[in-house]
């Protein structure tokens, strides 16, 4: 259990909460925190999807500053590794991922929220890599991440002059997947995740791991890493149960193994 981060599991849901008022920025021990309790969530059994979230008033509004403020290039040299792959370690978690946005997500907030695989967003949320304004760029992966997700163009654009894009800004562009009030953003969240408390493992792995790997080559490139994962799930017993459901039931009513 960390102090300002914690991975709650319920109903086959892990939550990676963060909890450092008043803002929840990321400083170092809250970036190792976030690794500690990503990779805690990639490493049980009983987590089948997680939520990233910060709690109802904000998400995480960015580093802090007044830690970095004093810091040398062979300071930050040293420590921009670590901060990358801190959170890339959520990236990196094979399982589903929501990032549950309220309030203000800038920053290293931003880039957080960008290591999920979709993003659900409160109507008054407020998203942004406002580095430009520091006379720094985003150094957690906000120039690489942003811009699969949203073009070059659209990153650019944000990245460039620093400004805030509000939820239903952010919805248009693609930097958010659903924009909802912000009492239910939490629940939304979950409900998403529990989709997959009785899915079928390895095969979501395997789709995870298809899409994100195949995003960094060329098509034929990606094509043989869809194809080695499709076969490698016919060594698993989900896909026996999978399918030997389908022959004798129809679709969607195989209760998998996780195995």
């Amino acid at each position: 259990m960390g102090e300002f981060v914690n991975l709650e599991v319920a109903d086959g849901v892990g939550t990676i909460r963060l909890d450092r008022p008043k803002m929840n920025a990321l400083n170092v021990q809250v970036q190792e925190e976030i690794r500690a309790a990503a990779i805690e969530a990639t490493e049980r059994d009983d987590v089948k999807a997680v939520v990233i979230y910060g709690g109802e008033r904000v998400f995480a509004a960015g580093a802090d500053i007044k830690e970095m403020l004093d810091m040398s290039y062979t300071d930050m040299a040293d420590r921009s590794g670590p901060l990358q792959s801190s959170l890339g370690a959520v990236a990196a978690i094979p399982k589903p991922v929501v990032a549950a946005v309220t309030g203000y997500a800038l920053g290293g907030g931003c880039e957080l929220a960008l290591c999920a695989d979709i993003r659900i967003a409160a109507d008054n949320a407020t998203l942004g890599q406002p580095e430009i304004l520091l006379g720094i760029i985003p150094g957690a992966g906000g120039t690489q991440r942003l811009t699969r997700l949203v073009g070059p163009s659209k990153a650019k654009d944000l990245i460039f002059t620093g400004r805030f894009v509000k939820a239903d800004e952010a919805l248009a562009i693609g930097l958010v997947d659903r924009v909802v009030p912000a009492d239910q953003v939490y629940d939304e969240a979950v409900a998403w995740a529990k989709q997959f408390a009785g899915a079928a493992t390895y095969a979501v792995r395997a789709a995870k791991e298809a899409i994100d790997r195949g995003l960094e080559v060329d098509l034929e490139t990606g094509l043989e890493i869809e194809r080695l994962q499709f076969a490698a799930l016919f060594a698993t017993e989900d896909r026996r149960i999978g399918m030997s459901s389908f022959a004798e039931n129809g679709p969607g009513k195989a209760k998998f193994e996780g195995r």
